[in-house]
């Protein structure tokens, strides 16, 4: 894999014609072919169909399948948001919106950004725009690269179940409707939340929920290592 691809862009051919292809229109080629079928349609002798190029002329702009896939979904994510200057809590939960919103518009990104692959400077931009929220914040180094860590499991988990039609909630009911119906009177508890949420009339609310609880998490964990007020912590 060439790791400085995404980076510096594809070396200028010493010979040959002159590039008539820019990385932007390849992406654009590989990302339609993705929402339409998934990446596993994606492959060098379909992106080049789709650009009337010859497989051949796309390995002129494109070192390999795997850094054509980076390529787009650096382009299909995008740059993250302008955040909320009115403190790392907004900033934070505005920050996992935006990325969740970008994983439901191109579900396959969510396989394209796991495991050993050339990363992009806009996968680090996400990266170091939610650090950057959490820098005045009393975490450690470690503690906000987990936070932001586990913030982006989070709001990845809800994307690839959201992408599959997955409900949580209703797939647990359905579940268990049957053995409920049997041995209810075994399950009080489950049975109380499952009437609360049907009363409340509550859908699906996981990723909020998951959200609030992630940040009250890290607020907590603030807390506890904030100076007192005789400035020691």
């Amino acid at each position: 894999m060439d790791h400085d691809f995404l980076w510096d862009g594809p070396k200028p051919p010493s010979r040959g014609p002159k590039p008539t292809l820019t990385l932007e229109r390849i992406a654009t080629a590989g990302i339609a072919l993705a929402d339409a079928e998934g990446l596993g349609a994606v492959a060098m002798h379909r992106v080049a169909a789709e650009l009337g190029v010859t497989k051949m002329s796309l390995y002129r702009y494109v070192p390999g399948k795997a850094e054509l896939v980076a390529l787009m979904a650096e382009h299909a994510i995008g740059a993250p948001p302008e955040l909320p200057a009115t403190g790392w809590r907004p900033g934070l939960a505005a920050w996992a919106r935006s990325l969740l919103g970008a994983y439901l518009a191109h579900p396959w990104a969510l396989e394209a950004t796991v495991g050993p692959r050339p990363v992009g400077p806009v996968e680090l931009t996400w990266l170091e725009c939610a650090l950057r929220v959490l820098a005045d914040t009393p975490l450690t180094g470690p503690e906000r690269l987990d936070t932001v860590a586990v913030l982006a499991g989070h709001t990845r988990g809800i994307a690839q179940q959201a992408s599959a039609g997955r409900n949580p909630e209703a797939d647990l009911t359905t579940a268990i409707a049957a053995p409920l119906a049997r041995h209810g009177d075994r399950f009080p508890q489950l049975l109380s939340a499952l009437a609360a949420t049907g009363d409340a009339g509550a859908g699906d609310q996981a990723f909020e929920f998951g959200l609030t609880l992630i940040l009250d998490g890290a607020e907590r964990r603030m807390a506890t290592q904030a100076p007192t007020a005789s400035g020691h912590s």
